[in-house]
C-alpha cells in the first residue's frame, strides 16, 4: 500500500520507503513493470551516475595540441601556451574563410551545409553515448534520416524560392516543385513511423528524450543554416559582415578579457569578464563600421545573387541600390557642423555589430551551460585550442537568425523571382487574368504620363 500511494502521489521520496530487502524490490519491479508509464528516479534522463562516462566517451579539443606545436612550445607556460595555439588557428580559419568568399557563392553554401552537418555530428553525440550505453534502438540512424529530411525541405524551398523559374520549364522537376511540401511532409512520416515502431516498453521516456533531442538540434542547427543560405542570396555582404563581427567579438573579446580581464561576467563561463565584454563590444562596433564601408565598394558582395536566363547562370552584378550609393549627412558636434558622404547601409552594420556584441555572447554561454551539464570541455576536438566546429558557430546560428529577420523587416523588398515561380504554378486562365490585369496596369500608367 505504500508503495502504491508512493506511485499515486509521488510525494514521497523512494528513499523514505518502508519496504526492504528482496520482497522489497521484487515488489518494486513488480509494480514497475505493472506501468508502462512511469519510470523510476534511475531511469531520468540525463543519469548523473553516466554522466562522467559520457564525459570520458567524447572527444575534447582544447587541450589536444598537434605534436610540433606540443614540442615548440613546450617552455611557454600552460596559459600563454593555449593564447599561441588559439592564436594560429584563429588565422588559420581566418584564412581559409577568405577564401572560401574568393571560390563564390556556391562554395560557401557548401561549407554551410558541411558545417551544419558537422555541428549537427557534434551535437547528437552526445545523445548518441545514452543510446550506447541503455542499447536504444535505431535513434542514430533516426537522426541522420531526419537531417536528411529537414534539409531536403528547407534547401528545397530556397531552390524554388531563387530558381523556380528555371526549374519549371523542366518537365520532370515541375512535379517536386509542385508538390515539394507534400514530399517533404511524406518524408518525415516515414521517419515518424519509424520511431514509434522502434519503442521499446522500458526506455519510453528516455526514446521520446532523444526524439526530442535530435528534433531541437534540428531547430538550431538546420533551420539556422537555411537562413544563412537566404542571407547569402540577398548579397554575400549580409553574410561576410555577420559572420566577421562574430568573429571579430569573440577574438577581442578574449584579448580584452586575456590582459585586462578581472571582473567575471556570467557563472555558465568563469573565464568571461565584463572587461572582455565591453572591450569586445567596442572593437566589434569600430570594425563592423570600417569592413562595411570597404565591402560596399565592390558589386561582388552588394548585389543580390540572382539566376540570369540571358546569360544561364548566376550573377552578381547589378546597379547598386539606395543601401549602397553615397548619401551627404549633415553632423554637429560642439556647435561644429560637417558633412559626411556614407553608405547608408553603415548604419545598419551599427545595429548589426550592436546585437552581436552584446546578445550574440549569450549563444555562447547557452553552449557552455549545455556543455557544463554532461561535464564536458567542448563539443568536440577538431580544432586545436578552440574545441570542436560547434563551439566555434554556437555564435553564428543566432546571429543568422537575427540578420534574417533584420532583412524581412527592414530591408527586403517583393522578389520578381518568386512572383514568378508563383504564377508559373497556376492554371492557364488564372495566368491569362493575370497578364491581362498588368497589361491594362501598365497601359493606363503610360498613358497618365
Amino acid at each position: 500500500m505504500a508503495e502504491v500511494r508512493r506511485r499515486k502521489g509521488e510525494d514521497e521520496p523512494l528513499e523514505d520507503t518502508a519496504i526492504s530487502g528482496s520482497d522489497g524490490a521484487n515488489k518494486r519491479n513488480s509494480a514497475a513493470d505493472s506501468s508502462d508509464h512511469v519510470d523510476s528516479e534511475e531511469e531520468k534522463i540525463p543519469e548523473e551516475k553516466f554522466v562522467d562516462e559520457l564525459a570520458k566517451n567524447l572527444p575534447q579539443g582544447t587541450d589536444k595540441t598537434p605534436e610540433i606545436l606540443d614540442s615548440a612550445l613546450k617552455d611557454l607556460p600552460d596559459r600563454w601556451k593555449n593564447w599561441v595555439i588559439r592564436g594560429i588557428f584563429t588565422w588559420i580559419m581566418i584564412c581559409g574563410f577568405a577564401l572560401i568568399i574568393y571560390g563564390g557563392p556556391l562554395a560557401l553554401m557548401i561549407t554551410t551545409l558541411l558545417v551544419q552537418v558537422k555541428c549537427f555530428q557534434e551535437i547528437i553525440s552526445i545523445g548518441y553515448q545514452v543510446y550506447r550505453i541503455h542499447g536504444l534502438p535505431w535513434f542514430r540512424s533516426l537522426s541522420w534520416y531526419f537531417l536528411l529530411t529537414s534539409n531536403y525541405f528547407f534547401y528545397g524551398e530556397n531552390l524554388v524560392d531563387y530558381f523556380g523559374v528555371v526549374i519549371n520549364r523542366v518537365e520532370y522537376l515541375k512535379f517536386l516543385v509542385t508538390y515539394h511540401r507534400f514530399l517533404s511532409f511524406a518524408l518525415y512520416i516515414i521517419g515518424f513511423v519509424w520511431f514509434v515502431l522502434s519503442l521499446v516498453k522500458k526506455y519510453y521516456i528516455k526514446q521520446f528524450s532523444l526524439f526530442a533531442w535530435t528534433h531541437v538540434s534540428l531547430l538550431i542547427v538546420v533551420t539556422q543554416s537555411y537562413l544563412i543560405i537566404q542571407n547569402i542570396f540577398e548579397g554575400l555582404i549580409w553574410f561576410i559582415v555577420p559572420v566577421s563581427m562574430i568573429v571579430c567579438n569573440d577574438v577581442m573579446a578574449y584579448v580584452f578579457g586575456f590582459f585586462f580581464g578581472r571582473t567575471p561576467l556570467i557563472q555558465l563561463s568563469p573565464k568571461k569578464t565584463w572587461e572582455g565584454f565591453i572591450g569586445g563590444g567596442f572593437a566589434t562596433v569600430l570594425f563592423g563600421i570600417l569592413f562595411s564601408y570597404v565591402l560596399c565598394n565592390y558589386q561582388y558582395f552588394i548585389c543580390p545573387i540572382q539566376y540570369s536566363e540571358e546569360l544561364g547562370r548566376m550573377t552578381m552584378s547589378c546597379v547598386p541600390s539606395y543601401l549602397f550609393t553615397p548619401q551627404e549627412y549633415s553632423l554637429k558636434l560642439f556647435g561644429i557642423g560637417k558633412t559626411l558622404n556614407l553608405y547608408p547601409f553603415i548604419w545598419h552594420s551599427i545595429s548589426l555589430s550592436l546585437f552581436s556584441s552584446i546578445i550574440g555572447p549569450f549563444g555562447g554561454f547557452f553552449a557552455s551551460g549545455f556543455k557544463r551539464a554532461f561535464k564536458i570541455k567542448d563539443f568536440g576536438d577538431m580544432i586545436p585550442g578552440h574545441g570542436g566546429i560547434m563551439d566555434r558557430f554556437d555564435c553564428q546560428f543566432l546571429m543568422a537568425t537575427f540578420v534574417n529577420v533584420y532583412i524581412s523587416s527592414f530591408i527586403r523588398t517583393p522578389s520578381p523571382a518568386k512572383l514568378l515561380t508563383q504564377i508559373y504554378n497556376l492554371k492557364p486562365d488564372q495566368q491569362y487574368q493575370i497578364y491581362q490585369s498588368l497589361k491594362d496596369n501598365l497601359a493606363d500608367m503610360l498613358n497618365t504620363t
